[in-house]
């Protein structure tokens, strides 16, 4: 019965392995090529304007050896030529699209910032959250009513003085730790699973006959094919 649920494809960082990670040409490319709802990290500058990062430099992707919190939007926009989004242009390009935002070593003041800007762009309805425990109380006192992703790391189950605390509607889990007995056990307790970041069709198959409801992946149109073989 498990295995008919809906099954929601997420794209990792929108369509990395055709595009770059984080940028608005590889998110439209994910939703072009199937997906639900996009993963995107985002950090802030120096001047407290989110943007699409997930690493704390610009090093790997943008070639220049510098801290992204030591440059203002405006720095930024001109090292990368535009390159990297700000988070209210990612929202207004995934158009109806959902979008999950991880918030890589964010504070309590960043959070406060993006669950902001996520609520100034009425993009309330269709954006999710997902990171640690900590991070994730954080969204929680910002916004009450926010839907959360809980990523957890660990086949220990989160206690229940944290699950009361976050609410959350998902635990998102890396899909190694994912079995049909912790995907059972998780949706008897009214909580929806996600798994991260599955590349291979073995994977997929393998996620998909556990029963998950979301997975991300870096390689979207493959999923969609996959998840249109089992008619999810």
């Amino acid at each position: 019965m498990g295995i008919m649920r809906t099954l929601t494809a997420v794209g990792h960082r929108g369509d990395p392995y055709r595009l770059r990670e984080n940028t608005l040409d590889s998110l439209r490319s994910a939703f072009e090529r199937g997906a639900d709802a996009v993963e995107i990290d985002v950090r802030l500058t120096r001047d407290g304007v989110p943007v699409l990062l997930h690493d704390e430099t610009l090093k790997r992707l943008w070639r220049a050896d510098v801290l992204l919190g030591t440059m203002t939007a405006a720095q930024l926009r001109e090292l990368t030529g535009g390159g990297v989004p700000t988070l209210r242009e990612a929202l207004l390009a995934a158009g109806a699209g959902r979008v999950m935002i991880d918030l890589p070593g964010a504070t309590a003041e960043a959070v406060r910032t993006v669950v902001g800007q996520v609520r100034e762009c009425g993009a309330r309805d269709r954006t999710y959250y997902c990171a640690g425990p900590t991070t994730m109380l954080a969204v929680r006192l910002a916004d009450p009513g926010a839907e959360i992703a809980l990523t957890w790391t660990t086949l220990s189950p989160p206690r229940r003085i944290l699950l009361d605390a976050v609410t959350p509607r998902w635990l998102n889990y890396r899909f190694g730790l994912v079995s049909r007995e912790l995907v059972d056990a998780l949706h008897a307790d009214g909580l929806l699973v996600s798994a991260w970041t599955a590349d291979t069709k073995r994977t997929m198959r393998k996620l998909i006959e556990a029963g998950v409801d979301s997975i991300t992946t870096n390689r979207v149109d493959v999923l969609t094919a996959v998840r249109a073989e089992y008619g999810r």
